[in-house]
């Protein structure tokens, strides 16, 4: 937490700066829309709340941008758009999906609540590593993506022992030193990777429009985008090629 102190806010119209609080106002959102996913989850109706932490990804997508134009850091310097996202973001990142990854009995139940603990103190601990971001704009460790994991284990819905081995590796890849892609930020093959992550949401969202029954066609692109996001870089540095 910012020990700083309050700091001395300039002096600029009302306008700019009801304009910049709308921002953070626009961010906090995404909480509230963690609470309706909860609350979808709690009722087991999973494609719902699945499509809620989607309406949350548009709004982190957004905020960043809006931020920016609007200069909020500069505008409203007491108030840390940083720590608001971060809030955020755990909770529709990790919290959320952790309880549904633990309720969804697609795990061995004596391992569901301990993987779902393991989950959100990872998941917190990431958050805090002020290292989880490469001067490249990859991400370092499995970056909390448990939004993500609890899709796939809905989507896959592999047998309870194979599907609680794969969230533990995912746990422990949290703290292992490799480089995953951030699919808007990287650089390298940007091109490839904004293609593939725009393909990735289509797919996603046919996918929780049918409650997860999809062909197979379907669910192997999702598995293989899913794939090259995670080790793309890993395999680029182990073959030697570095193309930008």
């Amino acid at each position: 937490m910012d020990k700083s102190g309050p700091q001395i806010e300039p002096k600029l119209p009302v306008t700019a700066r009801a304009r910049a609080f709308g921002v953070h106002i626009f961010t906090a959102l995404g909480g509230a829309i963690a609470l309706i996913a909860m609350l979808e989850a709690v009722r087991e109706h999973w494609a719902a709340m699945f499509a809620w932490l989607g309406v949350a990804l548009i709004i982190d997508g957004l905020d960043g941008p809006l931020a920016r134009r609007f200069k909020v850091e500069e505008t409203l310097p007491n108030w840390s758009g940083d720590t608001l996202d971060l809030v955020v973001d755990f909770l529709t990142y990790v919290f959320v999906p952790a309880y549904a990854i633990t309720a969804s009995g697609l795990l061995i139940p004596v391992a569901a609540p301990l993987l779902g603990a393991a989950i959100v103190i990872s998941g917190a601990l990431y958050f805090a590593d002020r290292r989880m971001k490469t001067d490249d704009n990859h991400f370092r460790g499995f970056p909390a993506l448990w939004n993500a994991a609890a899709f796939y284990l809905f989507l896959l819905k592999p047998p309870p022992a194979m599907g609680s081995i794969m969230l533990a590796v995912l746990v422990v890849l949290t703290f292992v030193p490799f480089n995953v892609l951030h699919p808007v930020r990287t650089t390298r093959l940007r091109k490839l990777n904004l293609a593939l992550i725009a393909l990735w949401a289509i797919l996603a969202i046919m996918t929780v429009a049918a409650n997860f029954v999809v062909p197979w066609w379907l669910t192997a692109a999702l598995c293989a985008i899913g794939i090259y996001t995670l080790f793309i870089d890993t395999v680029i540095r182990m073959t030697g090629w570095n193309r930008a």
